[in-house]
């Protein structure tokens, strides 16, 4: 209820000078819709760091929150701790969903994300699939690091 509170305070051009946000509560989807909503707005556009821990997002929250954070234009760090999302959300946030017969676009997106971490949500191969579908096509050009940690999705062979 804290997080809606806030974002519902947070109009265009709220906090300019924020480059780093973090919140460690249980938001739920509806705080994630709000965050969303509020950064519709325009509000946080020079976010460079958002790290969402323990938050209770789904894939709903994230499936909502995914276009705005496409558009921060100085988004450069992802972190997502613990929360309840899985294929669906992160597909959503990684490789949006295309209109049929729609071109991909050339500019917006996350292209100045250079890390992505997520620990511990639900994410399994399907997700992981997208992920690389992803990478593969250049929607994250400037990742440098990429950890997925306690997940379910079925870990790598190592090499011999």
């Amino acid at each position: 209820d804290g997080v809606q509170r806030l974002a519902e305070g947070l109009g265009a051009g709220a906090l300019p000078a924020v480059h780093w946000l973090t919140l460690s509560m249980h938001m739920s989807d509806a705080g994630a819709l709000a965050l969303a909503a509020a950064l519709g707005r325009g509000a946080l556009t020079r976010l460079k760091l958002l790290l969402l821990s323990r938050c209770g997002i789904g894939d709903a929250g994230l499936v909502a929150l995914a276009p705005a954070l496409r558009r921060l234009p100085e988004l450069n760090t992802l972190i997502f701790r613990e929360n309840s999302f899985g294929d669906e959300g992160l597909a959503a946030l990684v490789a949006p969903p295309l209109a049929a017969g729609a071109v991909p676009p050339t500019t917006g997106g996350l292209e100045k994300l250079t890390m992505l971490t997520i620990t511990f949500a639900q994410v399994t191969d399907a997700g992981c699939a997208a992920l690389a579908v992803a990478l593969d096509s250049g929607a994250l050009p400037a990742l440098e690091t990429l950890d997925l940690y306690g997940i379910p999705a079925t870990p790598p062979v190592p090499r011999r």
